[in-house]
């Protein structure tokens, strides 16, 4: 049975999800009350966890908003509440069995013989998923394209009869490319092809960034990263605006159908963890900003990449992206001397040397721990062209600038001295 959508003031609960609250809470409200209303049977504070996969029916159709576990369970659909309401502009929430189930449902939802234009340095796992099984199972096309630096017309020069969707990563991953989501959401809806805009907000959060209000007609998450944030959760998301019932109908229908849920558990965890996402960004994005500032001179250092500093070639479009909470929290904070700011966890860098550097330099952490992933409280450190991006052929990754030399940090919420102090350490051993 397709779930269907409806009201979140509509009781019961139906298996189908709802429309998000009036977005009139601050950020952090939203995130701590939305979806976790105390529980009307017992009083609970903090919503049980619903661990049958079955529910009576007292006549046939008749019962409680829910009928089986794959369609709705009272924690995903809690869950899909709450980050409807996180994400500004956003009305529906379709949580998924992972990130990658997320990037193959939307896929799936084009149907055969779709083009599609993509951001040229996308996430491995998406580009392995649309080069080597879209490509294979449903003849999807993709046109890679430089969508920081490509003008309008060239954009609008590669969109074809059949361009149904232009996915964009911003910052992209690992080089921390900015897209302006806006310029390009306006070229995509007036063209007469008129494709989906798509953004994967996963390296800023919905605290930095609000692609919706930008003009993005869908916004993806892996939810194991930043949103869970305590690296013990698999999931992805998509956030739909209130005009996009019918298309979040749609999702919904494959996401019933091909199964790709959520365990009651994990979406009772990853709630938990969006209730502190506003405290942890905050606390990421201060320690990222400290680090990157103090990267830049390291003697060990070749380029710092992170665009909320005030020399990143992209600044004034990384200030113009933030959404307005994220805004609100850095306008409060006292100005640094050179106008930089916090941009989110995520930061790149050049290391002087190559394999073998970068290699000395993550083996030698103590509290960065080398592993893929990121987003969690704790600090993360990899080498993106032999890890995340190793299915990217290696011309490929020259071109994108993920070279041998290339590192990335996921910063966590550690006291900032203590990750500095571990960096320096480790950039010494790197070139002893």
């Amino acid at each position: 049975m397709s779930p269907a959508v409806v009201p979140i003031h509509t009781s019961p609960l139906t298996n189908g999800h709802s429309v998000a609250k009036p977005q009139t809470l601050g950020f952090g409200t939203k995130a701590i009350h939305v979806g976790s209303e105390a529980n009307e049977a017992t009083g609970a504070v903090i919503p049980p966890i619903s661990l049958s996969t079955t529910y009576k029916q007292n006549g046939i159709g008749i019962h409680k908003g829910f009928e089986y576990s794959r369609s709705g369970n009272p924690n995903r659909n809690a869950f899909e509440e709450t980050l409807a309401a996180l994400e500004s502009g956003g009305a529906y929430g379709i949580a998924f069995a992972s990130g990658s189930a997320t990037t193959a449902t939307v896929l799936q939802s084009l149907g055969p013989g779709a083009h599609i234009v993509s951001v040229n340095d996308v996430y491995g796992g998406t580009f392995r998923y649309m080069t080597r099984v879209a490509s294979e199972n449903q003849g999807l096309e993709t046109t890679f394209l430089d969508l920081e630096n490509a003008d309008d017309d060239t954009i609008e020069g590669v969109i074809k009869a059949n361009t149904k969707l232009i996915w964009i990563e911003s910052p992209t991953n690992p080089t921390l490319r900015l897209i302006d989501i806006e310029r390009i959401a306006g070229v995509a809806h007036q063209h007469p092809s008129n494709p989906l805009v798509l953004v994967d907000n996963t390296f800023l959060s919905p605290f930095y960034s609000s692609p919706l209000l930008k003009g993005a007609d869908i916004v993806l998450h892996s939810l194991t990263k930043y949103v869970n944030g305590h690296s013990d959760v698999v999931m992805g998301a998509l956030i739909l605006p209130p005009h996009h019932a019918a298309l979040t109908e749609k999702l919904r229908f494959l996401q019933n159908a091909t199964g790709a849920v959520p365990s009651a558990y994990d979406s009772w965890l990853a709630q938990r963890g969006a209730k502190t996402l506003h405290l942890r960004m905050k606390a990421h994005g201060l320690n990222a900003l400290a680090i990157a500032k103090h990267l830049t001179s390291s003697p060990y250092v070749k380029e710092v990449i992170y665009p909320g500093l005030s020399t990143h070639p992209r600044n004034e479009l990384a200030y113009r992206s933030l959404s307005p909470h994220a805004r609100k929290f850095v306008d409060e904070l006292p100005l640094e001397a050179d106008g930089s700011f916090p941009y989110g966890g995520m930061i790149s860098f050049r290391i002087r040397g190559g394999v073998p550097e970068a290699d000395k330099f993550l083996s030698s952490l103590k509290l960065f721990t080398l592993a893929e992933s990121l987003g969690g409280v704790e600090s993360l450190a990899e080498h993106p062209a032999l890890m995340t991006h190793g299915s990217i052929p290696p011309k490929e990754r020259e071109l994108l600038g993920i070279g041998d030399d290339l590192i990335r940090l996921s910063v966590g919420v550690e006291e900032v001295d203590d990750l500095i102090r571990d960096i320096d350490s480790a950039l010494q051993n790197s070139s002893a």
